[in-house]
């Protein structure tokens, strides 16, 4: 299974960007995860098999949405109103097993991930 992310990019703080995930076979929940410089990778948010559920980091709530094109096999994340704190390295990641919603949050949970596309949000 192969997932290749893009879209990254430098941007001022208020703008937006799209991130794109493409999933080659597997089709199961998706997640978006980012990394900062010397911290943990942390969950962003999340989107169910079909697209029906979806889930967010309190700390993206409200500025981004999660959504999927099954017949694309791609899997979106748009960013608005960006803050120098989102500033980091954005995996796209999935899973073999089905989980709920709670457990989609952890990074151990995922078995493929993509390679990660750099945010960079300056003030």
């Amino acid at each position: 299974v192969q997932l290749q992310a893009s879209g990254g990019g430098l941007v001022q703080a208020g703008d937006s960007l799209r991130l794109s995930c493409t999933v080659f076979a597997l089709n199961r929940a998706m997640g978006w995860f980012r990394q900062a410089p010397g911290k943990e990778r942390e969950f962003v948010a999340v989107i169910s098999r079909q697209g029906g559920v979806t889930s967010y980091s309190d700390s993206v709530k409200g500025r981004f949405t999660i959504s999927r094109d099954n017949a694309k096999n791609t899997v979106y994340l748009q960013m608005n109103s960006l803050r120098p704190e989102d500033t980091a390295v954005y995996y796209c990641a999935t899973t073999r097993a089905v989980y709920v919603v709670s457990a989609l949050k952890l990074p151990q949970n995922y078995d493929y991930w993509g390679q990660g596309t750099q945010v960079t949000v300056s003030s």
